[in-house]
């Protein structure tokens, strides 16, 4: 997803400026932004109930509203079937939508089919079909590799609200790097929980392992992983918090927005606010931030919190809306906060044991900047569950190098999977010590490009930007990308990474780039594997502002 240009220009001031000076014409657009509905309604129908039926979300998580399994009308496909078959109008298999909610709920990606229905049939001798109604809910969407640590978290003031969670296997690419082809083939292993929600609701962070001790094991010999949607909700949904003591504080830790109420039962959006407000409030006029990584600066001691509900139907010109808001300036610097903090987010995962066991790293926004790594033990809680008190024991272990190798691995991907071997050099930093492996990483804002081998990979950016590489890999991590009518021989390697310098070298600095794809440009990392170009670059204007005149060089290589 490409985020809109005035988030992206927000963050680029952000990462290099120490003062922003915005006009209430750009804080009422920026509210605006985040009052509009993004909840959209989708509908898949299948008709021959034997295939498979697919919802998916590009942004946020499924919440499924309503599903019919039968037959509701005599239209919808109806084509090549005897009319016989589709007399019976009133025909719906009790429980479908209950059964559809618990299989997807929370999911970005999900697939059905009648089988999970059971064997009753809701009218025999009538031409069936699955109709399914959902919306795709913001959320934030982890995914934790069988013994990895689940990190979900919310900034400070919030909670989580967990949507839905799944301990299993769903696919052949997730969680698979250099597993046996054995352990990721059953797909059909799928295991909703109420585990997280149970640990997790009402906290402002949680740790969960994604193990068989703690979800039990749903397909013996499958290497599992743990799928995970939730949200960052106010603590104090209504009244008034008085906030003292200090000059610096973080507003965003006091902002929240939800899209839905929680049980969704109406698709008429409800905004909940926590609105910061002090004395005097300075209205129609410029407004100066003082930033210093997500706090605002101000020089009064003393503030007043005030969590408020928004109830609307529109926030475009030239329309009319149900309600009229009032916006103070306090509500529009929270919300010009909100969609710069949102951009940003830390991760962290930590994977325990030996080193086959796989961890993922991942940015539904953005892509990965690896901050810290640790492979070694730094204390004596963290995977130590089992474990003997000497192999916990000596909490000053770490192999050196560890982030280096992550970095060179992972940064300016969506997504990287690694295992402890990875970064295990041929010494033990510890020996006789039970390691883990820890990642902190930043899902940082960039343009995410893949082009294939053969292709021609362009970077470009609007007039006066020019282009900054984060980074970029030539080879083959995956069995999807880039496989179309490709032989299972030259897609099979998912191992083959070269990170390059090539592209940033040729492309920074640059309006626009020109990148062919090819083994003479970058070598052949894996002889007889069809490869694929990754960069992730962002647009930004120049560093050099004594010259006014708008970039528009370009590039090939």
């Amino acid at each position: 997803m490409k985020l809109p240009q005035s988030v992206l220009l927000l963050t680029e001031y952000w990462a290099c400026k120490n003062m922003l000076r915005f006009s209430i014409t750009f804080l009422l657009a920026a509210t605006c932004l985040l009052v509009s509905p993004a909840v959209a309604k989708e509908m898949v129908i299948t008709c021959n109930v034997d295939t498979v039926q697919r919802l998916s979300c590009d942004i946020g998580v499924i919440s499924v509203l309503e599903a019919l399994y039968g037959r509701a009308d005599s239209e919808i496909c109806s084509e090549g079937i005897p009319q016989e078959q589709l007399v019976d109008t009133n025909c719906a298999q009790e429980g479908t939508v209950n059964v559809l909610k618990k299989r997807c709920d929370g999911k970005r990606v999900c697939e059905v089919s009648k089988d999970i229905f059971g064997t009753t049939d809701p009218c025999e001798g009538t031409s069936k079909y699955l109709q399914t109604k959902y919306t795709c809910l913001p959320a934030i969407h982890q995914v934790t590799c069988e013994h990895s640590f689940a990190h979900l978290h919310c900034d400070v003031g919030q909670v989580i609200t967990v949507y839905g969670a799944d301990y299993g296997r769903r696919d052949q690419t997730t969680c698979t790097y250099k597993q046996p082809a054995t352990r990721i083939q059953n797909t059909e292993c799928s295991n909703p929980t109420s585990v997280v929600s149970d640990k997790c609701d009402g906290k402002n962070s949680c740790d969960i392992k994604a193990s068989n001790s703690v979800f039990t094991d749903p397909c013996r010999g499958t290497y599992k992983y743990l799928e995970v949607a939730y949200i960052c909700e106010c603590k104090y949904p209504k009244g008034q918090l008085e906030i003292s003591g200090s000059s610096s504080w973080s507003l965003s830790s006091f902002i929240t927005v939800t899209p839905l109420e929680r049980r969704h039962s109406s698709l008429h959006s409800s905004l909940h606010f926590c609105i910061a407000e002090w004395e005097p409030i300075v209205q129609d006029q410029a407004i100066v931030l003082y930033l210093r990584q997500r706090q605002i600066l101000t020089r009064q001691k003393k503030h007043r919190l005030i969590c408020s509900s928004i109830h609307q139907s529109r926030c475009s010109s030239g329309r009319s809306s149900n309600i009229m808001l009032h916006f103070t300036t306090a509500l529009l610097l929270a919300t010009t906060c909100l969609v710069m903090t949102t951009v940003v987010s830390t991760e962290k995962v930590v994977t325990c044991g030996n080193g086959g066991n796989v961890q993922r790293l991942s940015c539904d926004f953005g892509v990965i900047f690896v901050q810290e790594v640790l492979y070694g033990r730094a204390d004596n809680e963290t995977c130590s569950v089992g474990r003997p008190s000497r192999q916990l024991a000596n909490t000053n272990c770490a192999q050196e190098g560890a982030v280096d190798v992550v970095k060179r691995r992972c940064d300016g991907k969506k997504e990287c999977e690694l295992n402890i071997n990875t970064v295990r050099a041929i010494s033990d930093p510890c020996r006789g010590i039970y390691k883990y492996l820890e990642t902190t990483y930043t899902c940082f804002p960039a343009i995410h490009l893949s082009a294939c081998e053969g292709s021609v990979a362009h970077l470009k950016c609007d007039v006066g930007q020019v282009i900054f590489v984060y980074g970029a890999d030539y080879g083959r991590r995956d069995q999807t990308t880039c496989s179309y009518q490709r032989p299972s021989n030259q897609i099979e390697n998912v191992t083959c990474s070269r990170p390059t310098d090539k592209v940033a070298e040729s492309c920074n600095g640059r309006n626009s780039c020109t990148v062919n794809v090819l083994n003479s440009v970058f070598g052949d990392p894996c002889r007889g594997t069809y490869k694929y170009l990754e960069a992730a670059y962002i647009c930004e204007y120049p560093v050099d502002n004594t010259s006014q005149t708008p970039v528009h060089e370009s590039t090939e290589i």
